[in-house]
């Protein structure tokens, strides 16, 4: 059983938080605990992009961005697994260089000194050299970023589909047990 950070920062992208929020409602027999923390941006994206922001309908316990009395703003809480998705630049900044400014960074923070598992997902194209600078020093200090790049040999019909190819991958990484699409392997 998982204790799960999700943390929603400020990228386009929203459509592959809800994806995530949505699977990991149908993975309930997996995890004990999912904290969720989203930034000021990550809210207005998501109203924007998905034309809604009712997140009073997830079993999750939600904090604020600021909220550092949240169990996983601590390494006792022992969250073994945080997903930041999407992750924008300036968050995956901040994490690099160890600025935990806010409770999303903080988490971040925490779980690299406790050698737990950070994925992040960033949404953003083309990369900069200072972006890729980031995204290697959050690989050396233990993280796995796992950018949104959509697969399509599954043949994806739909948005949420194709936004699925991503965050079952990503799932696959934070180490759940998911019936989705395997190369190789039989329909």
């Amino acid at each position: 059983m998982k204790k799960v950070v999700v943390a929603i920062a400020g990228s386009s992208g929203s459509i592959y938080a809800k994806l995530l929020l949505d699977k990991l409602v149908g993975l309930r027999n997996q995890w004990d605990a999912v904290g969720v923390v989203l930034s000021d941006n990550a809210r207005l994206n998501w109203e924007i992009e998905l034309g809604e922001a009712d997140f009073s309908l997830y079993p999750f316990d939600f904090y604020g961005k600021n909220d550092f009395n949240a169990p996983f703003a601590s390494g006792s809480a022992r969250f073994d697994t945080m997903i930041v998705c999407p992750c924008s630049m300036g968050t995956l900044a901040r994490i690099a260089t160890g600025q935990s400014t806010d409770l999303l960074t903080r988490a971040a923070d925490v779980i690299l000194k406790e050698r737990r598992r950070l994925i992040l997902v960033p949404r953003e194209t083309p990369f900069s050299l200072i972006h890729l600078r980031n995204m290697t020093a959050v690989t050396e200090a233990g993280a796995i970023v796992c950018p949104a790049c959509p697969s399509f040999y599954s043949k994806p019909q739909t948005l949420e589909e194709i936004g699925a190819t991503v965050v079952d991958r990503v799932l696959d990484l934070a180490g759940f047990q998911l019936d989705s699409y395997r190369w190789g392997e039989a329909e």
